[in-house]
């Protein structure tokens, strides 16, 4: 089958290559891939930068979401059949979504959510997840807090101000001036144009902020916590949770912490919390945010779709900052077909 592999880690070391139709254990399904998307994350794990507790051996197919149509079940699968439609975020060490077919654990499975296509639910799974883990299991949002998002526009963020927003909580983002118009459209309560404003001289009193930026973005958020507030960063630094989420050695957990203890100390002495966030696969919450989608609650914002042979594009576009909002989706099979 046709895929695209890293080939060994760093940067454009991503190929096209054929390789085996992967082997579908007693738990899994055998997808053939409609469509995926391009995260953040695929560069990251292309460059190593998880290589201590993410053993991926080279080569191996990149992409983090699926979409797709089952075409065989493993002996102890149960729910699931063949000619199902359904939708992924295949757990860490099983990724593969850019491909022609992949093996997925049933647990990561979750049916399609009705309203969208097959392309439209490839941009979905890791975001939305990330989304629901963040608001509902880490940081317990509840109505009337106020959440600050950062990058309001991108495929995370846009995501994000719309569960929050279902969760009852007040929104700040921030976002450039082209993109005012859609974050307002997906329910954020206060705009700040960073290309005219800083966040951190307008903003206060807030009870999360989901910073995916990093540095001093990172440190700025901090600011504008509450007392008792709390940051979560998906771009970094990593911290000691990170490594215990993994199963890392106790020495893995010191480095990470390590990493952290800048941000960590700032924090301290704001008298808020700082903590860094991975999401995790889960099919049982991905049927549970199916379920808002089609209901109206939640809609994926799309950039733009390129073709199967384009996949190095495609990550370039994203890499490169030119997606103007939301996810870049990847067609394995054309739209139409």
């Amino acid at each position: 089958m046709k895929a695209f592999v890293v080939e060994k880690y760093g940067k454009d070391t991503v190929r096209a290559a054929e390789v085996p139709e992967p082997a579908v254990g007693d738990r899994d399904v055998l997808v053939r891939v409609h469509a995926t998307s391009i995260n953040p994350l695929d560069k990251m794990v292309r460059n190593g930068e998880f290589k201590q507790l993410l053993k991926y051996k080279t080569p191996f197919v990149l992409g983090h979401d699926v979409a797709g149509v089952v075409t065989k079940v493993g002996p102890a699968v149960r729910g699931i059949h063949v000619g199902d439609e359904i939708y992924a975020r295949p757990r860490d060490l099983r990724i593969g979504g850019f491909a022609e077919y992949i093996a997925i654990d049933q647990d990561d499975v979750a049916p399609k959510p009705e309203s969208l296509t097959l392309h439209e639910a490839a941009a979905v799974p890791l975001v939305a997840l990330a989304a629901w883990q963040i608001l509902v299991e880490r940081a317990n949002v509840q109505p009337g807090q106020k959440v600050l998002i950062h990058a309001g526009a991108g495929g995370l963020g846009s995501t994000v101000i719309q569960l929050a927003k279902h969760l009852g909580a007040s929104v700040a983002t921030t976002t450039n001036t082209r993109t005012i118009g859609l974050v307002r459209s997906l329910g954020a309560d206060v705009v700040v144009d960073y290309t005219e404003e800083d966040f951190s001289k307008v903003l206060s009193g807030y009870d999360l902020a989901l910073d995916s930026l990093g540095g001093t973005n990172l440190e700025k958020s901090l600011t504008v916590l509450k007392p008792g507030g709390l940051a979560i960063g998906v771009a970094g630094p990593p911290d000691a949770g990170f490594a215990k989420q993994l199963g890392a050695p106790a020495f893995l957990s010191v480095a990470m912490n390590f990493l952290s203890r800048k941000v960590r100390r700032q924090a301290k002495a704001l008298g808020v919390r700082y903590q860094f966030f991975f999401m995790q696969a889960n099919g049982s919450q991905l049927r549970e945010l199916g379920a808002l989608y089609d209901q109206g609650e939640l809609r994926p914002v799309i950039d733009r779709t390129f073709p199967f042979s384009e996949t190095l594009e495609a990550l370039a576009h994203v890499e490169q900052g030119r997606t103007k909002a939301g996810k870049v989706v990847v067609a394995v099979v054309p739209e139409n077909a």
